[in-house]
This record gives structure tokens, C-alpha cells and sequence, in this order.
């Protein structure tokens, strides 16, 4: 704010419909010893436009006018994106005390009856309004100066445990009626006190900064996160879908502190406790929801190094499920824990071999299999499943051209494509790259996508499956009648081959309205000229219900071959 001085110039802006009473207003500052730099304005709108575009540092604002007052003015004003910067003298031809009293209340610095209006009354309010808004913006400072020491950590500028125990009881209010979970998270970091003993409170400080600092790099932003105590914080996340997701932060925060910190000369490393509750799973009252927390990080801290809990054990016990799994998909390539499985795909008649689908594997630290319904979605949303959809396509196709050159027949792989490599078009470049490399013939490969990945079908997928299919690959729709719009993908796609879902299989020969619906299904697919493949064959039954369609000449199901590593697999037998 500008010091008042007659040397200076002050930029002024008249905001009054009538331009008879703006002439007048100009020719009283004419008068004046004091410089001015006058803009005008007819309109609220008008004025507020101007203020956009430059700052002043006073507004000489008439009460009444068409569409919008002078009042509402006031109010736009001072919730200006630029802030609200300038000494308001509310001007009107009505010398009214309420009229006075609501100028003044709404925020402005002085008022002015037109009727009394002159040079000397013009100057003189123009000097108060502007010391009056000085002042107001002295203690509006030194306001926010006070506020931000009360509700603000000084050491890391987070939100204190008062603001944190506030926005704690309204986020639970709010939550009630809502359809999505309220997660806290309460940290520890573990064995602080000795950190300080050992590095000094210095060194301490800048630890807890630089760590306030990393944990803020992997948020999104929207959280409240705290500083409780010395060397406790909360994370209070609202709009949860579900549990998991909480889950999910936890395993980035104890992930992101496997990085040792460098300060000065010391390399630290930090270990951190986490408790998690639930709004509503664990309870509906902010208090219970709170020491639900601070329970499950006492049950964290019983564990070994950076750990998470959850309040509940079934929770828990996902959660830890979860964990295990993301671990074992961080290690799968690396630690050749991933491989593949092959299901012969037959001729339903004579049962011999017409080729395979390659399925993925996947092990945990103790050997056992995890179910691809784990870890595939789990893999899609954290990304790898790019890494681990290419290690797939190349095992296959190098297995294929390997058997291909063993034996005389004519044999193919089926390959599932996520619908996140869909989503790129790097998978193009990539299966070129492997054409090129083991000189394949595309047509013996076919590229299998479920139906659900086309739920959501964009410009993007869907050129991304066309040009698969100019590269010369095979397409096939899998899972075919568990999705919501399997003919319009009959249409939509390039497809070549529908897969129709072991789910539709018949339980027993009796099941009359499963096989006439399965029938059915068989005659729209071969109305349309594409080829068939019924999964889940796994009775004597199925075999007889498939065969009595002569359309119908490929099949795979643990009646005739379970899945098995190609080690285990007799090409010269399966092809007799």
C-alpha cells in the first residue's frame, strides 16, 4: 500500500451508472493539489472488468444501480483471485444510517452522500478511507500471522493436533451420509528420542523436514497430514472407495522410506509404525475412530522394522495378502518367480492338438502359486503389467517357434492381452520388434482380449487393436457371455475367433435352458463366420454337447489337458 503524498499519483476508479455524477466526481478531483489517474466505469461488471486488468488505490463506488449494487461489488471483491487490494468509498445520492452501516459492514472504508460531495469532502475521504485500509490490512495480517502460529506446525508447516482434532470431528460429521470410507493413518517413527541423542536435535529437525517432505511427494494432496507430536503424524483421507486404498498409502510410505536420508556427513535410515482405521468399518464417533488408530500402530510397532497395520483382521489380513502379493510381483522377473503354464487347445472330435494358450504364473516367497485374479489386477493398476505382459509375449512366441521346429504340424499360441497394453501403442512397436527377431508368422499367434476390456472403449484401444490385427496377428474375443455388450463387440471388432466362457458351461446334462442358451449363442457366432472355441470342457457331456455342432472345432478344458509348463508337455503324443 502506497504512502499518502501529493507528489505521487493515485489511480482511482468511479464506478457509477450515472455520467453526469461521474463528470461531477472528476471535476472535484481536478481541483485538488493531489495527482489522479482516473478510469471509469458505467456498470458493476464494467468496474470489476477494469480491476481485472489494474490495480488502484481507491474505488469510488456509487450505491445504487441497474442489475448489480454497489454492496455486491464489494463482496466480488473480496474474494478476487488477486486479492483484495484497494480503499472503497461508497457513494450514494440517499443519506440513509442502514445504508451506511451496510456499506460499512459489507467492507467498505468510508461513505459519502452525494449531496455533500466537494473537493475537500473528496479528499478528506479519500485519506481516511486509505489509512482505514491500511490498518485493516495491518491487522489482517497480523491476523493470519496469528493463525497460521496456532493451527501450523513452526518445524514442518504442517496442520497442528488442534486443527487436526477440528477437521477430524467435521470430516467424520460429513461422512456420515456418504457412500465413500474416511481413512486415518497415525505414524510413528520409530526410536526418534535415540536419533536426537545420537545426531543432535539439529540434525533431528531436518531429518523430520526432509522426511515431511518426501511422504508429502507421494500424496495427492487432498489429505490433511499432521504433525501430532514429535515425532508422530496423521493422514486423514475422505472419498475412500474402500480399505484397500488406505492400504495402499501405507505400503507407498513405507516403500518411500526404504531410501536412507542424507543430511551433512550422517546417511539415516527411518522406520516408521502406521495405524489405520476406518470411518465407518470401525466405528462412527471421531474419538473411537482415533484410538481404533492408535491401537492398530501399537500392534505395528510389535513388528520388525517399517510396518502398517490395520485395526481390524480382516483387514488386516487382506491387507497383508496384498502386500505379499505387490512384493511378489516387484521380485516376479527378477527373481524368476513368473512362468508359463500351456492348455492345449483341441480339435473336440479326435482331441488332437491344434495349439495353445499360454498362461501366466506367478509364485510367492514361499513357493506357492498366486491365482492370476490377484495379482493381473494388481499388476494393471500399479503398471507392471507392461514389463510382465511383454516378458509373456516373448516367452510364448520363443516357446512356439521352438515346438514349430520340432514337429512337422502346423501348431499356434494364444496369447491374453491386458487392457492396459491396449492402452499404449508401444505394444506395436514391440510385437514388430519380435516378428522381425524370430521371423514368425503373425497368423500363428492369437491375441486374446477379454470382453471387459472393451467395457470402456475408446479411439485410443480400439486403433490399437486394428493395427495388431494389420500386423497380421490373429484377434479373439475371450470370455464371450459374461460381459454387458457382446454383440455390439461382434460388430465393433476385428475379431477373428470368439472364446465363449467356461461359465457357460451346463452343470449336468438336465440343465435344459443353459444348453439352449448355449446353443444359441453358437448359431449367432456362426451366422457371423468366426471361428469358435468352448472353454471349460471338463465332463464327458460337454464333450458330446460340443461335438454334436459340427461348427464347433476347437475346445480346451481339463477333460482333455490341464494347464502344465511346456517341460511337461509330449508334443509327438498330443498331436496323434
Amino acid at each position: 500500500m502506497r504512502e499518502m503524498n501529493i507528489n505521487s499519483t493515485k489511480r482511482v476508479l468511479i464506478v457509477d451508472d450515472d455520467s453526469i455524477d461521474r463528470e461531477m466526481v472528476k471535476r472535484y478531483l481536478s481541483k485538488c493539489e493531489q495527482k489522479f489517474e482516473i478510469s471509469e466505469a458505467s456498470s458493476v461488471d464494467e468496474g470489476l472488468a477494469l480491476f481485472d486488468e489494474q490495480s488502484f488505490d481507491v474505488i469510488l463506488l456509487d450505491y445504487r444501480m441497474p442489475q448489480k449494487d454497489g454492496i455486491e461489488m464489494i463482496l466480488e471483491l473480496k474474494t478476487h483471485t488477486r486479492g483484495y487490494g484497494s480503499a472503497i468509498i461508497m457513494m450514494s445520492s440517499a443519506k440513509d444510517e442502514e445504508l451506511i452501516t451496510a456499506s460499512l459492514e459489507a467492507g467498505a472504508q468510508d461513505f459519502i452522500p452525494k449531496s455533500e460531495l466537494n473537493d475537500r469532502q473528496i479528499i478528506r475521504a479519500i485519506t481516511n478511507a486509505q489509512t482505514r485500509f491500511k490498518l485493516e490490512q495491518e491487522l489482517r495480517s497480523s491476523y493470519l500471522r496469528s493463525k497460521e502460529l496456532a493451527e501450523k506446525d513452526s518445524l514442518t508447516g504442517l496442520a497442528n493436533r488442534f486443527v487436526f482434532e477440528e477437521s477430524l470431528q467435521v470430516a467424520v460429521a460429513n461422512n456420515v451420509r456418504s457412500e465413500f470410507r474416511l481413512g486415518l493413518l497415525l505414524i510413528d517413527i520409530e526410536n526418534f528420542k535415540g536419533i536426537n541423542d545420537v545426531y543432535g536435535i539439529d540434525i533431528g529437525d531436518n531429518l523430520l523436514k526432509k522426511f515431511v517432505s518426501r511422504l508429502q511427494a507421494i500424496l495427492r494432496g487432498d489429505e490433511l497430514f499432521s504433525r501430532l507430536s514429535s515425532d508422530e503424524f496423521s493422514i486423514l483421507i475422505a472419498n475412500l472407495r474402500d480399505s484397500m486404498q488406505l492400504g495402499d498409502i501405507a505400503n507407498r510410505i513405507i516403500k518411500c522410506l526404504e531410501t536412507p536420508f542424507r543430511i551433512k556427513d550422517f546417511q539415516i535410515n527411518l522406520n516408521a509404525n502406521i495405524g489405520m482405521a476406518i470411518h465407518p468399518d470401525n466405528t462412527t464417533d471421531c474419538k473411537e475412530l482415533l484410538k481404533c488408530s492408535h491401537i492398530a500402530m501399537h500392534r505395528a510397532k510389535l513388528e520388525k522394522g517399517s510396518s502398517a497395520r490395520f485395526f481390524y483382521k480382516e483387514m488386516q489380513t487382506e491387507f497383508l495378502r496384498r502386500h505379499s502379493i505387490e512384493e511378489a510381483i516387484s521380485a516376479g522377473i527378477e527373481k524368476n518367480r513368473f512362468s508359463l503354464f500351456y492348455q492345449a487347445i483341441v480339435h473336440p472330435s479326435t482331441g488332437k492338438l491344434s495349439g495353445f494358450e499360454a498362461l501366466c504364473r506367478l509364485k510367492d516367497e514361499n513357493n506357492q502359486y498366486i491365482s492370476p485374479e490377484e495379482f493381473i489386477p494388481m499388476s494393471e493398476q500399479s503398471g507392471v503389467i507392461f514389463e510382465i505382459g511383454e516378458w509373456v509375449i516373448k516367452q510364448a512366441v520363443r516357446q512356439l517357434k521352438r515346438w514349430q521346429e520340432s514337429v512337422s504340424s502346423q501348431i499356434t499360441m494364444s496369447i491374453n492381452l491386458s487392457a492396459v497394453q491396449l492402452g499404449s501403442k508401444t505394444i506395436i512397436s514391440y510385437l514388430e520388434a519380435l516378428i522381425e527377431e524370430y521371423n514368425l508368422e503373425p497368423s500363428d499367434i492369437e491375441f486374446e482380449i477379454t470382453e471387459t476390456a472393451f467395457l470402456n472403449i475408446n479411439e485410443l484401444t480400439l486403433s490399437v487393436v486394428r493395427e495388431i490385427k494389420s500386423l497380421g496377428f490373429r484377434l479373439a474375443l475371450d470370455d464371450f457371455g459374461t460381459g454387458y455388450s457382446s454383440i455390439s463387440h461382434l460388430l465393433l471388432l476385428p475379431i477373428d475367433t470368439v472364446k465363449i466362457d467356461k461359465s457357460l458351461m451346463p452343470e449336468d446334462s438336465d440343465a435344459n435352458e443353459s444348453i439352449k442358451l448355449l446353443n444359441a449363442m453358437f448359431t449367432l457366432v456362426n451366422s457371423l463366420g468366426l471361428e469358435i472355441i468352448v472353454e471349460g470342457i471338463e465332463q464327458p457331456f460337454h464333450k458330446e454337447l460340443v461335438t454334436a455342432d459340427k461348427n464347433i472345432v476347437k475346445v480346451q478344458g481339463y477333460l482333455f489337458h490341464r494347464p502344465a509348463p511346456a517341460s511337461e508337455l509330449d508334443l509327438n503324443i498330443l498331436l496323434k
